[in-house]
């Protein structure tokens, strides 16, 4: 390796380590984040039983829900659709994977909405 990485590399670097962490469980799932260029999407898993309990995404009708402007009013109404979503199955907890994505912008205001809405980290 020459040291230097793309910016694509460098999210996957930091992915990897911390997926190294990050396990979901049954009372415990993985709030995993992807982050596109135009959408969010988010999910809970369960990697003891390779499921995902509840999804979210910003390609789904959330405008009702949006606070604040662009993409990261979007993210945050995403974040709260799940955390309803998840609370309605009785989820309470979950283990946040940023997916190697910087907790900034679109990411944290998802984890913001998520809190919002009854989740806890």
């Amino acid at each position: 390796m020459s040291g230097r990485h793309t910016k694509e590399e460098r999210r996957q670097i930091r992915h990897r380590r911390v997926r190294r962490r990050v396990r979901g469980s049954q009372e415990r799932p993985r709030l995993a984040v992807f982050r596109s260029g135009k959408h969010i999407y988010a999910q809970l898993v369960d990697d003891a039983r390779g499921r995902t309990l509840a999804a979210a995404s910003s390609r789904e009708d959330v405008t009702g829900k949006v606070e604040g402007a662009g993409k990261v009013g979007v993210s945050y109404a995403v974040g709260k659709v799940l955390a309803e979503r998840a609370r309605a199955q009785g989820i309470h907890r979950v283990c946040f994977d940023r997916g190697g994505n910087l907790y900034h912008g679109r990411v944290k205001a998802l984890a913001d909405g998520t809190r919002s809405g009854g989740l806890e980290f």
